[in-house]
């Protein structure tokens, strides 16, 4: 109880901002407990067992030791200074022998002085270990995983030794080792250019890639199977409309649902996934400003989309539970960032399957052994005695190399962004990206093949007009279009008219006229366009009695059913069966319903159910710390 109270005194001063960068930090766990009303309610959540299991994994070296090293200490100064209970009677029975053990106080409870906590790590003397010890120190009060006491003692969670005891952390080492410690002098890392020009491409390709599967979402929303997940074959088809493989059309499914830009929706035929009205702003949004949210949902998520352990069936749009997934890619990143500028890290054996790059082909990876000893300092818990972690550290750095975070084995610019970013504020890593990727192109080249090149990625206008009326051909760095008599009937069926749609397409033109091909095409489609029409009706009304059918189509009381005469015994209605049924009843008449076999049909009602709604959004963490604050 004690420290809690030193732990909501703490919070109690701090200001809305930064209180609000604390609740993002621990959005994920929090966000699995009740939103706390008051200052003490959010010291207790963040010093739950659940929130600090999964707080830890996110703990590197110099926080987890000093964290753990202070719980020692902590538990032995409580069981010091507890009295001793007087020892049960003789023939006690079995409660008072077990209220007897228990009465022995096993929790952390004792404010520890810093320079014992220090001492313990062998960092009292100035030098690299005695600042890393002060800085962890540091994190820990901002993260509230510690809070200090007025006289500058440090009180921590009563259920860390518990927590940590399993776990061997080791010597303490306050300085990250540097991947790999020894690199052959003839093996240089790629240059800095050649890694932003990798970075360039598989951006450039995968906002390319995202925008074809959300399109294809758009278009035909995917069914997800009643035990949850989508069906292979609704991955099939995306993947092939997205033009990448199954794996990596998984992993972009999960990241635009995390990223808010897809979501589930209850339908009567079961839930569907569909793009959310966020989609509508992502579209109008820059290339480099598209790849923001997507790569910021990849931090976080909970799974390895590309992963999927032996034994089950690789599905996506499920609710991860590798809570350690996102303390291990950290992990992997930090250590490529900490590769020496000049050195390549070892490869692996060229016999060594792993999975395909982004090209397709088997991409060049650093010695995943190697590369998980320095991963292990930045998130022990995460990394060491995990088991498969080296196939599952694989499939993350496919994933990285496929969002143009690491390339040759070597994190690229764009990486090292990603990680100076925050959730909270993802400027950095959004500024970089409008720089690495160019602005869209509104403007085509119209050929006398009746082809249309634009030489980049075309804005979303541009897209959508000439998607309308031709047949995406071709990606890479320049898109292609390819007019045909099809696809322009296709715009013409939109309600594009000839002329409307040759003045849309000049607009774009960036040689001025359009092809003399490409204006006789339209036109002579425009020509045989409209020759026959279909007529829209929801039902029709028919009967044997011809005058029945006049005096029905010059009711005044019909008029809402828009009944149209398409043969003597024959009425249109605009209105759906049961509709039409309820009016023709109304005004008197008593028609009966007919199959579409000829015969009588009887009605039932239908059942109606109620679809789950979904909650309202989360409070935003700077309003919940005002909140709290000022309560």
């Amino acid at each position: 109880m004690e420290g809690l109270d030193t732990l909501t005194r703490s919070l109690a001063q701090r200001t809305p901002d930064e209180l609000a960068a604390l609740l993002t930090r621990h959005a994920e766990p929090l966000s699995r407990r009740p939103a706390p009303t008051r200052l003490r309610e959010l010291a207790g959540a963040l010093w739950s067992y659940e929130t600090l299991h999964h707080t830890v994994l996110h703990l590197d070296h110099p926080r987890l030791h000093l964290l753990a090293a202070t719980a020692r200490i902590s538990q032995g100064l409580a069981r010091s200074a507890a009295p001793v209970p007087a020892a049960p009677t003789a023939g006690a029975n079995y409660q008072s022998l077990m209220a007897h053990r228990l009465s022995f106080p096993d929790l952390a409870t004792e404010p520890v002085p810093a320079d014992d906590a220090f001492q313990a790590l062998g960092a009292v003397a100035p030098g690299p270990a005695r600042d890393a010890a002060t800085t962890a120190l540091e994190l820990l009060y901002a993260d509230g995983l510690a809070a200090p006491t007025e006289d500058g003692a440090i009180v921590v969670p009563p259920r860390t030794p518990q927590l940590l005891a399993a776990h061997d952390l080791g010597v303490f080492t306050p300085v990250a080792p540097c991947f790999p410690e020894t690199a052959a002098p003839q093996a240089l890392a790629p240059a800095a250019a050649s890694l932003r020009d990798e970075s360039q491409a598989a951006a450039s390709a995968l906002a390319a890639i995202l925008d074809r599967l959300l399109a294809a979402l758009a278009a035909q929303p995917a069914a997800l199977r009643k035990t949850g997940g989508l069906a292979l074959r609704e991955i099939k088809r995306l993947a092939k409309a997205a033009g990448t493989s199954e794996a990596r059309t998984r992993l972009l499914l999960d990241l635009v649902l995390a990223a808010d830009l897809v979501a589930l929706k209850r339908t009567p035929a079961g839930i569907t996934a569909v793009p959310t009205g966020a989609y509508d702003a992502w579209l109008a949004e820059a290339p480099g400003d598209r790849l923001v949210p997507v790569l910021t949902a990849w931090t976080g998520l909970w799974a390895i989309p590309t992963y999927t352990p032996f034994g089950e069936t690789p599905t996506a749009l499920v609710r991860g539970e590798d809570r350690h997934a996102p303390a291990l890619r950290h992990a992997l990143l930090k250590a490529l960032a900490s590769a020496p500028a000049g050195e390549q890290p070892p490869r692996l054996p060229a016999d060594l399957s792993l999975p395909a790059g982004p090209s397709g082909a088997p991409d060049h990876r650093p010695d995943l052994p190697a590369l998980l000893d320095a991963a292990a300092w930045h998130r022990p818990l995460a990394v060491v005695g995990e088991p498969l972690a080296e196939d599952r550290a694989a499939h993350i750095l496919d994933e990285a190399a496929f969002l143009a975070l690491v390339a040759h084995g070597a994190l690229t610019p764009l990486g090292h962004a990603l990680l100076a970013a925050s959730p909270a504020d993802p400027e950095v890593l959004g500024s970089y990206l409008r720089e690495l990727l160019p602005p869209p192109v509104g403007q085509a080249h119209f050929q006398a093949d009746l082809t249309a090149v634009v030489p980049g990625a075309p804005s979303a206008p541009l897209a959508s007009l000439l998607s309308s009326a031709a047949d995406r051909e071709s990606e890479g760095h320049a898109v292609t279009w390819r007019f045909s008599p099809a696809s322009v009937r296709r715009a013409l069926d939109a309600g594009h008219g000839a002329a409307d749609l040759l003045t849309a397409l000049a607009e774009v033109s960036a040689a001025g006229p359009l092809p003399q091909p490409l204006t006789y095409l339209v036109q002579d489609a425009a020509r045989a366009h409209g020759r026959m029409r279909v007529l829209p009706t929801a039902c029709c009304v028919r009967s044997d009695d011809e005058a029945l059918i006049r005096e029905l189509a010059a009711h005044r009381t019909l008029q809402a059913l828009g009944l149209r005469a398409i043969a003597p015994t024959v009425l249109a209605s605009a209105r759906p069966p049961a509709e039409t049924l309820e009016a023709l009843r109304g005004a008197g008449y008593a028609p009966a319903l007919e199959s579409e076999t000829g015969t009588a049909s009887v009605e039932r009602p239908t059942g109606h159910r109620t679809g789950v709604t979904s909650s309202g959004p989360a409070t935003a963490p700077l309003t919940l710390a005002r909140r709290l604050l000022s309560g």
